[in-house]
């Protein structure tokens, strides 16, 4: 019996950074001040300095702007939860004298920021797909002042990231800081998390937790998939009815203020919030306030069947009404892009529709079905164009031969030939996003990460030729099986794993890259995001 007990102990301890093994299967240990998503460039040494909040601070050495300033009180804040968990990890434990160790250097007094281009250079007010990330950070022995360097405030944000994430428990409420060297900027600038919040309505405290998870991984696109067939929950002040009538109930709606809220939540972090209102399929909620936009399907007798389908191309109202409402969203949203959906349009209910039917004849359509989707879509486009909107469609409008501009993005989602679709796109000159390995809401068990970092968005012929053409990806969180209850868990630390091979050019071995992530998990939990266990038993000190 004590064996066991003794092997239980020490295989949970989570400070070691060894595996061990018990006889009900292997325990993964958790290694201590390392950083998720692994930076490109990193040189550690053994000597090390200690930290102890009440005698450290956060310096601006140079340009400075309400996103430095909020984030440093932000950081302050999780250097301090850091210090109190460092408390309660050594409490009643053995004391150790770092004074005593040979490679003790002191302690660490400040970290110096050093931000060399003013905040708003560049048009940086909002973040941006090619904004600047890189940054450089120093932990010198020979100096007790830590120094951040960047070019932009976006680097900043991403250096006081790592530098929270290299703080390590040291001595009662002391922390360990190893000296150190990173040289670091992302491999992809856009890496997402699509976010679901048609099929269940998530609180705006939600999304905002959101936000705060998406910045400990680095991931810097909200994706909001924020309407679908099921609940228009985004309340437009061009047209009220379309969440009065479309949205599950009164208390589910997203207000301007709402929208506002997210928006600049995530500009602090350094997150862009780029909007999808899908078309012309996945519309049956903006029906409920306008049947008119979508067609009448009808059964085999020639009889309208109760079921409306997709928008109605041959309607001339339709394109004034997307025109209004596109012209308010890219108002709302301050990002560039705008994702146009057009994925899964069922063609059977426009085949159905004689006066469809009709149309298609008149027009020399015969009965391809792509060439009315290739005509509503050159027109959204149009309309999106003129609004000074850049684009992103889902693969379909690609894969079905519709003639899009060579700048529209193409995001490629299906699983079974992701590659070839990669190769296709970018062959034929567009920019893509990839998301076929990424969705969240294919579960299995609670060690499926692995799936998600054994994905490598350049794993296709001609990628070297095309890189320039390869923007980023997304982990996309469905939300059938998903609402307030469950969300955070299921999306971390799953989504993480996609932040790595998003940000950084190295891969570890995934034996290694697990005591990393047990590490980054409990990193999370520390700091109020619910992110489940990634790997098996054992446990986190919160």
């Amino acid at each position: 019996m004590w064996n066991h007990v003794l092997v239980l102990f020490l295989a949970t301890v989570p400070w070691q950074a060894s595996s061990l093994h018990s006889e009900s299967g292997p325990w993964v240990q958790t290694t201590k001040g390392e950083i998720w998503p692994m930076p490109n460039s990193r040189v550690v040494k053994e000597d090390f300095y200690v930290l102890r909040p009440s005698n450290f601070d956060i310096r601006v050495n140079g340009e400075t702007c309400d996103i430095m300033t909020e984030a440093i009180e932000r950081y302050t804040g999780i250097i301090l939860t850091e210090a109190r968990i460092a408390r309660l990890v050594t409490e009643g434990q053995p004391r150790t004298f770092v004074r005593d160790d040979p490679h003790f250097k002191g302690t660490l007094e400040a970290l110096s920021i050093r931000l060399l281009q003013p905040c708003e250079q560049n048009g940086d007010h909002w973040p941006h797909l090619y904004m600047n990330e890189s940054y450089k950070l120093e932990i010198n022995e020979t100096s007790s002042v830590a120094v951040l360097r960047a070019e932009s405030v976006w680097g900043i944000l991403r250096g006081l990231e790592t530098f929270s994430q290299v703080l390590a428990s040291g001595d009662g409420p002391s922390l360990k800081v190893r000296c150190q060297t990173i040289v670091d900027a992302p491999k992809l600038p856009h890496r997402g998390l699509l976010l679901d919040t048609s099929r269940h309505y998530l609180p705006l405290s939600d999304i905002l937790l959101t936000l705060d998870a998406m910045s400990y991984n680095k991931l810097n696109v909200l994706h909001w998939h924020i309407v679908d067939d099921n609940s228009f929950p985004y309340q437009s002040t061009r047209y009220p009815d379309l969440s009065a009538k479309g949205a599950y109930h009164p208390s589910m709606i997203y207000t301007p203020n709402d929208v506002q809220k997210v928006v600049d939540y995530a500009r602090l972090r350094g997150i862009r919030v780029m909007p999808e209102f899908d078309t012309p399929g996945h519309t049956r909620s903006w029906g409920l306030a306008y049947p008119e936009l979508l067609t009448t399907c009808y059964d085999s007798s020639g009889k309208p069947n109760g079921i409306l389908g997709p928008m109605n191309p041959t309607n001339p109202l339709l394109y004034d009404f997307v025109r209004n409402l596109f012209s308010e969203i890219v108002q709302v949203f301050p990002d560039q892009y705008l994702h146009l959906g057009g994925d899964e349009v069922p063609f059977d209910c426009w085949a159905s529709n004689s006066e469809i039917v009709e149309y298609m004849k008149l027009h020399n359509m015969s009965k391809k079905y792509e060439l009315l989707e290739n005509e509503y879509i050159a027109k959204i486009l149009a309309i999106s164009n003129s609004l000074d909107a850049n684009t992103i469609v889902w693969q379909e409008v690609f894969d079905n031969g519709v003639v899009i501009p060579a700048n529209t993005v193409v995001h490629v989602w299906k699983p079974q030939r992701w590659q070839k679709d990669l190769e296709r796109a970018t062959m034929a000159g567009h920019p893509v996003l990839l998301s076929s390995c990424w969705y969240l809401d294919h579960l299995l068990t609670g060690g499926d990460w692995a799936k998600y970092y054994n994905c490598d968005p350049f794993n296709f012929n001609n990628a070297a030729n095309v890189t320039h053409l390869m923007l980023g990806g997304e982990a996309c969180m469905w939300a059938e099986f998903i609402d307030k209850n469950n969300v955070h868990p299921r999306i971390w630390p799953r989504a993480s794993a996609a932040a790595e091979r998003l940000w950084s050019f190295n891969k570890q071995d995934n034996n290694v890259a697990a005591q990393r992530l047990e590490e980054h998990a409990c990193r999370m939990n520390r700091r109020g995001i619910p992110a489940q266990p990634p790997n098996g038993a054992g446990f986190c000190v919160t």
